[in-house]
């Protein structure tokens, strides 16, 4: 079993070129993915999103944060605008009195005030940078299932512990049923005489064998979701449906069976599913 939470993190470098990827995962009825990344690595993201799509990742919100530093001599272009430069000059020039009682203007200064000096970024070498990422993604995504595997064992201890209670719930439930049939056949036949109503035996038999069919539901979901949860991978949507069900059987009982100690029991198991729904939600 596998949980949707999970992080891995992975620094590949190489040549001057340095590229960190880490993949953060939250639960997500889909496969949801967001980048965020520079905006001159964007060519990255449709790799990026293949692999992913590939991957054991099938369920889950994923964020691929990418970072990037490029320390070699040809990351950067410097350029200068010679015209640009000269106009400036020649304005100095113009401006010679006025400028007199200031300080001789440097270099430095000159390229800055004027505009002339340029440093762009210089266009990545798509191929290496893809590259790098893939060996850096590889390495974060191993990260990242070893964790949602842990994370899926710990899940996995927590479902099967609810499990139990509320397997123990169905057990009294069935332990106390017996008794309530004779009980709740009794009201029943007593209430429709008050109504001045014939009873149909076959169905007042089906109304108090109801319980019992319920029980017998219920007791066959628990075992599936108990077996799911033990030997699956991908069973949260099956494990969401299951839930559902068993909300379902549990609801009808505590409709019928009209017994203190019973409704006691479907409270508790009631919360007891609740807990179980709310775990199943980080469940791949």
């Amino acid at each position: 079993m596998q949980s949707m939470t999970g992080y891995g993190r992975a620094r590949a470098c190489r040549d001057g070129r340095e590229i960190t990827i880490e993949l953060k995962t939250v639960n997500h009825r889909f496969l949801d993915l967001s980048f965020r990344m520079p905006k001159n690595l964007m060519f990255l993201e449709d790799m990026l999103r293949a692999r992913i799509n590939a991957s054991a990742l099938k369920r889950g919100h994923v964020d691929v944060f990418v970072t990037y530093a490029n320390t070699r001599a040809d990351a950067r272009e410097v350029s200068v605008d010679g015209t640009l430069l000269e106009a400036f000059a020649q304005a100095l020039k113009g401006a010679k009195e006025a400028l007199d009682p200031y300080r001789r203007m440097t270099a430095a200064e000159a390229l800055t005030l004027s505009g002339a000096l340029t440093i762009t970024q210089a266009e990545e070498d798509a191929g290496a940078v893809g590259e790098l990422a893939g060996e850096a993604f590889d390495a974060a995504l191993d990260k990242l299932m070893d964790m949602r595997l842990k994370e899926g064992d710990h899940l996995r201890a927590d479902l099967l512990s609810n499990l139990e209670e509320l397997s123990a719930l169905r057990q009294a439930i069935a332990a106390r049923a017996p008794e309530v049939p004779l009980e709740y056949r009794q009201r029943l036949m007593a209430r429709l005489e008050e109504w001045q109503v014939s009873a149909d035996a076959q169905r007042v038999a089906q109304e108090v064998a109801l319980m019992a069919e319920e029980l017998s539901r219920l007791e066959s979901h628990i075992a599936q979701f108990r077996d799911s949860v033990e030997n699956g991978m991908e069973v949260g949507r099956k494990l969401d449906f299951l839930i559902q069900e068993m909300n379902r059987e549990i609801n009808t009982i505590g409709s019928k069976a009209s017994d203190g100690k019973i409704a006691q029991c479907v409270v508790s198991a009631k919360c007891v599913v609740e807990k179980l729904r709310e775990q199943v939600q980080n469940a791949v």
